[in-house]
């Protein structure tokens, strides 16, 4: 039986990939901070949850010892420099190094769309940069250029737009905000999106685990769905897909680019995680849908979901 090591499997792309892993065949492990936070995967047969931090190197590349594959999920879509650069740049690093260290055959890697490995100073955010930055050095650790001179590994990243399903917090979070405001100022709301359901997401990177992509090591595969919106439609649609303001929803206008900071700094001083942030607003300058410049999810053959049908069922379920 093969090994895999999922970093951020508890999260909500990780649940769904961990129980396409078990059914096909892998024995998994799945590092976290907390085991409470998967208590989701107790029930998974062939799957461990090893508590530990993913940014403690050595206890990383003790974990990864022994793994035939590593799948790595873990991202922040908010905070500081620093952080920005400890989640998406060091950490690919680290693991970079287990891998080749343990002679880690596969490694899967999932990024964003709008990432570019070969010039990330030029993008807008620091989200953008600092997941380009992170391919960077996961390419370079594949191709085996790094400094050690280690045999590479196979590699496959993953540039998925924004990610929708049952227990997402993209469209969700606008439904429940139209439950409560009878308006929705909306910053961003031109910015275009190619949403891709969770469920194709999860499956692309098991095919990618098994050998289903043409192309070469590495690869790099946009996975995105078969539609584009704005995020005004987008905010729209779930609320005509929950039945509110009987199916109409409420009164969408977007805000100029000064207002629009304004309350992404507002929000960002309320409790929990921000709906949005300056950083947001940075990254949404950038078109979140598919260059047509690289293979998408059909060269893994996926037939990609539409979500209107998806999100309905889920948001009338609630």
């Amino acid at each position: 039986m093969k090994k895999i090591i999922v970093l951020g499997g508890t999260g909500f792309v990780g649940t769904h990939l961990c129980e396409k892993l078990v059914s096909d065949g892998w024995e998994v492990t799945v590092p976290t901070r907390r085991r409470a936070n998967a208590d989701r995967l107790k029930h998974l047969p062939n799957l461990t949850v090893l508590e530990l931090n993913v940014n403690d190197e050595v206890a990383l590349t003790r974990a990864v010892a022994g793994q035939n594959a590593l799948v790595n999920l873990v991202a922040i879509l908010h905070g500081t420099q620093t952080s920005f650069e400890r989640t998406h740049v060091a950490l690919p690093r680290k693991i970079a190094k287990a891998c080749l260290t343990h002679g880690v055959q596969q490694v899967v890697h999932v990024s964003a769309l709008g990432a570019d490995a070969l010039q990330p100073e030029k993008l807008p955010s620091m989200y953008l940069r600092t997941k380009s930055e992170g391919e960077a050095v996961l390419l370079q650790a594949a191709s085996g250029a790094g400094a050690s001179g280690q045999a590479g590994f196979d590699l496959s990243i993953l540039r998925p737009s924004v990610i929708f399903g049952a227990n997402d917090k993209f469209i969700n979070v606008f439904a429940n905000l139209q439950k409560i405001f009878p308006v929705m100022p909306l910053a961003g709301a031109s910015a275009r999106f190619q949403p891709v359901w969770v469920e194709d997401v999860a499956t692309a990177v098991v095919r990618c685990l098994a050998g289903a992509s043409p192309a070469a090591s590495p690869r790099i595969i946009e996975a995105v769905g078969p539609e584009v919106f704005t995020l005004k439609q987008l905010v729209q649609l779930s609320a005509k897909l929950a039945g509110i303001g009987g199916g109409f929803g409420r009164p969408v206008f977007g805000l100029p680019d000064w207002v629009a900071r304004i309350q992404a700094k507002l929000m960002s001083l309320a409790p929990g995680e921000p709906v949005m942030s300056d950083d947001n607003l940075d990254s949404m300058k950038v078109d979140n849908v598919s260059s047509g410049q690289l293979p998408g999810l059909a060269s893994l053959g996926i037939s990609v979901s539409a979500l209107q049908p998806i999100a309905q069922d889920y948001l009338n379920r609630k």
